[in-house]
C-alpha cells in the first residue's frame, strides 16, 4: 500500500509538471484531467479550461487560477489556501469541506456550487455571483460578500460572523439558524424572511428592511438598529437588550415576552405594537420619545 502510494505521488508530481511545461508553451485547455491529490502548490494557471478536472484533495495554496474555468469540477476537500481565483468560473464545482481560507473570488461565478462545510473565512466574494450555491454549515467569519448574488442560496446553519453583507443580493435565500454576529447588514432588505434561530449579536443594521419577518426568540442583543424597518415583524420572546432601535419602525410588531432592557428606542414607533401579554414578562425600559399609538401595551 505504501509503496501505490508513493507510485501515485510520483505519478501525479509528472503529470503537474507536463501540465506546467504545456501551458508555457500556449496550452490551456486542460478540462477532465486527473490531478487528485495533487501538489498544484502556488502554480500559476491563468485563463486555463480545467471543467470537470478531479482535484479531490488537491493542494492549491496560493495557486493562481485567475479567469479560469472550474466549472463542474470535484475539488472536495482540496486546499485553496489564499488561492487568487477572481473571476473564475465555478459553476456546479464541487467544493464540499475545501479550505477555501483567505481565497480571493471577487466577480467569480459560483452559481450551483457545493460549499457545505467548507472553510471560507476572510475569503474575498465582492460581486461573486453565488446563485443556488449550497453554503449549508459553511464558515464564512470574515468573510467579503459585498454586492455579491445570494439568491436562492442554502446558509442555513453557516457562521456568518463579521461578515459583509452591504448591497447584497438575498432574494430566496436561506437563512434559517445562521450566525450573523458583528456582521455588517446596512441597508439590506430581507423583508419577509423566516430568521428563526439567526444570530444577530452586535450586527449592524441601521436602515435595514425587516418587515414581516420572522424573528421568534432572536438574538438581536446590542444589534445596532437604528431606522430598521421592523413593521409586524414577529420578535416574541427576541432579546433586544442594549440594542439601538432609534428611529426604528416597530408598527404592528410582536414583541410579546421580548426583552428591551437597555434598548434605545428615542423615536422609535410602537404603533399598534403588541408589546406585553397576561404574564407580563415583557421587560421593557423608561417609555419617553416613544410613539405607542393603539400599541397592546
Amino acid at each position: 500500500m505504501k509503496m501505490w502510494h508513493v507510485l501515485n505521488r510520483s505519478t501525479y508530481t509528472m503529470q503537474v509538471r507536463h501540465i506546467l511545461e504545456l501551458y508555457e508553451q500556449g496550452s490551456r485547455n486542460f478540462a477532465g484531467v486527473d490531478l487528485s491529490q495533487a501538489d498544484l502548490r502556488g502554480v500559476i494557471l491563468i485563463g486555463v479550461n480545467l471543467q470537470g478536472a478531479n482535484l479531490k484533495g488537491a493542494n492549491l495554496t496560493r495557486a493562481f487560477l485567475i479567469k479560469s474555468d472550474l466549472s463542474g469540477a470535484q475539488m472536495n476537500w482540496a486546499n485553496l489556501n489564499f488561492t487568487k481565483m477572481s473571476e473564475a468560473t465555478l459553476v456546479d464545482t464541487e467544493l464540499t469541506k475545501a479550505n477555501l481560507n483567505g481565497a480571493f473570488l471577487v466577480k467569480s461565478k459560483l452559481a450551483g456550487v457545493k460549499l457545505s462545510g467548507a472553510n471560507l473565512s476572510g475569503a474575498n466574494l465582492r460581486c461573486a455571483n453565488l446563485r443556488g450555491a449550497n453554503l449549508c454549515g459553511a464558515q464564512l467569519e470574515r468573510v467579503n460578500l459585498r454586492d455579491a448574488d445570494l439568491s436562492n442560496a442554502n446558509c442555513k446553519w453557516a457562521n456568518l460572523s463579521e461578515a459583509r453583507l452591504i448591497g447584497a443580493k438575498l432574494d430566496h435565500c436561506s437563512l434559517g439558524f445562521v450566525n450573523l454576529s458583528r456582521a455588517w447588514l446596512k441597508g439590506l432588505d430581507i423583508a419577509g424572511f423566516d430568521l428563526e434561530g439567526v444570530n444577530f449579536h452586535r450586527a449592524k443594521l441601521s436602515g435595514a428592511n425587516l418587515e414581516g419577518t420572522n424573528l421568534p426568540c432572536a438574538n438581536l442583543s446590542e444589534a445596532q438598529l437604528d431606522r430598521v424597518n421592523l413593521k409586524r415583524a414577529n420578535l416574541r420572546g427576541a432579546n433586544l437588550t442594549e440594542a439601538s432601535l432609534e428611529g426604528a419602525n416597530l408598527t404592528k410588531a410582536n414583541l410579546i415576552r421580548a426583552d428591551l432592557t437597555g434598548a434605545h428606542l428615542k423615536g422609535a414607533k410602537l404603533d399598534d405594537a403588541k408589546v406585553e401579554d397576561m404574564s407580563k414578562t415583557t421587560t421593557l425600559p423608561e417609555l419617553m420619545d416613544y410613539s405607542l399609538y393603539s400599541a397592546a401595551v
